[in-house]
């Protein structure tokens, strides 16, 4: 592993932030060629694993030494090469794989985050700019690239749901409505520790479509499957209404749009759950604020939010901000009530 930062003069700490992308595309490139999938029953030399992934083994080579010195792999006295701790996380055949996040970040975000100027200069999405369409247009368009998207979307979710799980009490909530819950990971998560609510999965039909195959047996009598656009209306009935990784992705006009659809579905006692991260004041470092940035060049008008812009943005759609809930993932729970 590289030495801490506190050990190292500064210039070597900046040289080391501005290089940072070596280690992202290294990581890219390792997950793209499946290298942790061709370890996991045993240790295997570089010439082997090249002649697998035709590659060439010396460069091959040189990748996986970089890696090895961050942890990621590890090289053996005999030349060959194993899997760590950090590495197996790159399998693909495990179900809290990041495989699929590390490919993600790796192709269309990186080439979107290589024209960050423009973001910068103009405020707009550099990868609309890049592509000719909106990231949501883009994914409904290339269907390969877009299996890629659900399944780091999924990646996301395994570390972020149990942290929601832990740290936030359901209890008491009947019927959950999960609005854009795309294939309802979360929240048949959350049925799962909770046997006496009942949900309801809304989202777009394309994606409806396709969760009716990812919701397992054991949830399909206690899930109902709903269609449509969250820009006209959502469900009603539901004693709670939960948003992760939505609000986000839009600016403050259609995001309120989103929160009034869902105020008009509700009832006085329902609730209002947000999941999104929440940027703290003064300058802590805080992923988010990076993720704010992401967002920024990804979609138009996306972005990370504080407490009080949450508290505004709530009240604009006819809420008031309860609390928020700190969890064990980098998300928060943003509990609202209509006003």
């Amino acid at each position: 592993m590289t030495q801490s930062a506190t050990d190292l003069p500064l210039q070597v700490v900046l040289m080391q932030m501005a290089t940072s992308n070596w280690v992202s595309q290294s990581l890219y490139a390792a997950a793209k060629l499946g290298i942790a999938d061709l370890l996991k029953d045993k240790e295997k030399s570089y010439k082997e694993l090249a002649q697998t992934t035709q590659t060439d083994a010396r460069s091959l080579y040189r990748l996986l030494r970089a890696l090895a010195g961050m942890g990621v792999f590890a090289e053996t006295e005999s030349g060959c090469f194993t899997l760590t701790p950090l590495a197996n996380y790159l399998r693909s055949d495990i179900s809290d794989s990041l495989r699929a996040m590390v490919i993600l970040n790796g192709d269309e975000h990186y080439r979107s985050w290589g024209n960050v100027m423009y973001s910068l200069q103009t405020g707009e999405s550099a990868f609309e700019h890049l592509y000719g369409m909106n990231v949501f247009e883009y994914y409904e368009q290339n269907p390969q690239p877009a299996e890629i998207f659900d399944r780091a979307m999924t990646s996301y979710s395994v570390v972020e749901n149990a942290g929601v799980i832990s740290d936030y009490d359901f209890t008491g909530i009947k019927t959950l409505v999960d609005v854009a819950g795309g294939r309802g990971k979360l929240l048949t998560d959350i049925l799962k520790n909770y046997p006496d609510m009942k949900g309801v999965l809304f989202d777009l039909p394309a994606v409806i479509a396709g969760a009716k195959s990812s919701i397992s047996d054991e949830f399909k009598q206690r899930c109902e499957l709903v269609d449509g656009d969250f820009f006209h209306s959502v469900p009603a009935g539901g004693d709670a209404y939960i948003l992760k990784h939505i609000i986000h992705d839009w600016g403050d006009d259609q995001a309120i749009a989103i929160l009034k659809s869902c105020h008009q579905a509700m009832s006085k006692d329902s609730k209002l759950l947000i999941i999104e991260q929440v940027i703290p004041p003064g300058n802590q470092p805080f992923f988010g604020k990076l993720f704010d940035l992401h967002m920024l060049v990804m979609c138009p008008g996306g972005c990370e939010r504080t407490e009080d812009e949450y508290r505004i943005l709530f009240e604009k759609a006819g809420f008031k901000l309860v609390r928020i809930v700190p969890t064990k993932s980098l998300m928060s729970v943003i509990e609202g009530v209509p006003l």
